[in-house]
């Protein structure tokens, strides 16, 4: 049985990397960092991107500052989406400069070394923004998620 465009996207070996960056990128913040891969959006990929947010409960943390990386593979578009917290605080142009530096991997097809670009420059706006403090938890998990 062939695999899907998602389950094809990443090797099992580049998911674990890609879990140990975000586990590495939120060492040091209260922030949290998801990443979603689904085939295709039936929406507008920023709306859809909105909604994985909500159904990933990432709207729920204390200080607003969960971001999401959404990935439609089959569409090839991405969306790096900021809850309240951090999108109020980062530089004007951060958000454009971290999807661009992803891009330019995408573009090579280094997928895994894309994601771990956004995460790793994310990780450092959110240390930034909200550094970690003795009573932060990790208020959500940090697997990949798919639908």
């Amino acid at each position: 049985m062939a695999k899907s465009g998602v389950e094809a996207f990443l090797t099992a070996r580049e998911e674990q990397e890609i879990i140990l960056a975000i586990l590495e990128a939120e060492m040091d913040t209260s922030g949290e960092i998801r990443v979603h891969l689904e085939s295709s959006a039936q929406t507008d990929h920023y709306t859809r991107a909105q909604e994985i947010f909500h159904v990933l409960k990432m709207d729920n943390t204390r200080q607003r500052n969960g971001v999401l990386i959404y990935i439609a593979v089959a569409d090839h578009k991405f969306v790096i989406y900021g809850d309240k917290g951090i999108d109020d605080v980062v530089p004007d142009d951060f958000w454009n400069s971290t999807r661009d530096a992803m891009a330019n991997y995408f573009m090579k097809g280094s997928y895994k070394d894309g994601i771990i670009a956004g995460i790793q420059s994310t990780g450092q706006e959110l240390k930034t923004h909200f550094p970690w403090n003795a009573d932060d938890r990790n208020e959500l998990p940090d697997a990949i998620t798919k639908s």
